[in-house]
């Protein structure tokens, strides 16, 4: 296990928690109040920060909410790690980025991710092969959140095609877990609203950590994911919600209580075994 993977367990039981607060900064549903601020998102990511930090164990800024605002969102999202890594060094950060392309493409998306930007790990791809995921999965200081089973209705269209009488899925869960994990730096992008899905990953990637969105706004159960996907030390889960969280009123009360249903989830999963 790579130390990036070490500082999501330690951050993980040191606060009791396995959430993931999702910034996904949808500039039309920002408070007009943060519109005052020369970088009105940053002054919104801060202030849910602010809220739920003692709940987190990673955040998860979304790529697209800061593209989509040209040179000013790359300064926000510039400011934002620079305040996650000063005030809270010690929560894993993901860059949702959900990036895949040929080796030297990927190069330059490794550099900017990890080197330029600080963040801890990353989302990727798996469509094009280890091969040209190389210049990320070297990376043993950073982690690599592979998509296998993903949260979207429209997952299936090719998840769920089979290959050798397995679905695609499967063999993308096997694959990385016994052939691009040599670095011990990889996750797992499984999503909450396929429990039973993420039940037969589990058993293929037993020690692998998922990160799970779908929570709250997509409708996938804390329950149900810690029911069939936490692992043998009762950690192996990255539960994620963002809509949910920093567009409520009081960001701080929904992280705490998702904290607090997967802490119930949980007990009820040692009570049982």
């Amino acid at each position: 296990m790579t130390a990036i993977l070490q500082k999501f367990e330690r951050r993980a039981q040191g606060i009791g928690s396995l959430v993931c607060v999702g910034l996904d900064p949808e500039v039309e549903r920002i408070p007009a109040r943060f519109f005052e601020d020369e970088f009105p998102v940053f002054a919104f990511n801060r202030w849910v920060i602010e809220q739920t930090h003692g709940y987190a164990a990673a955040y998860k800024p979304n790529m697209a909410f800061f593209e989509a605002r040209g040179v000013v969102g790359l300064r926000e999202l510039e400011l934002t790690m620079e305040y996650l890594r000063g005030a809270h060094p010690e929560i894993v950060t993901i860059c949702d980025a959900k990036r895949g392309d040929i080796g030297n493409t990927n190069r330059g998306y490794a550099t900017a991710i990890f080197d330029a930007m600080g963040f801890d790990a990353v989302t990727l791809h798996p469509y094009l092969g280890r091969e040209a995921l190389a210049p990320f999965l070297e990376r043993r200081d950073k982690a690599c959140i592979v998509l296998c089973r993903t949260s979207n209705p429209g997952a299936g269209e090719f998840q769920d095609l089979e290959v050798g009488g397995r679905p695609l899925w499967e063999m993308v869960a096997a694959r990385v877990s016994t052939e691009w994990n040599a670095a011990g730096n990889c996750m797992l992008v499984v999503g909450a609203t396929y429990p039973e899905e993420m039940r037969r990953i589990r058993a293929i990637a037993p020690e692998m950590p998922f990160l799970v969105p779908g929570v709250g706004a997509q409708g996938g159960d804390a329950a149900a994911v810690v029911a069939a996907g936490m692992d043998a030390r009762g950690l192996g889960l990255l539960i994620s919600s963002s809509r949910g969280i920093v567009f409520s009123d009081d960001p701080g009360a929904v992280a705490r209580a998702l904290r607090d249903e997967i802490r119930a989830a949980k007990e009820v999963v040692h009570a049982a075994s």
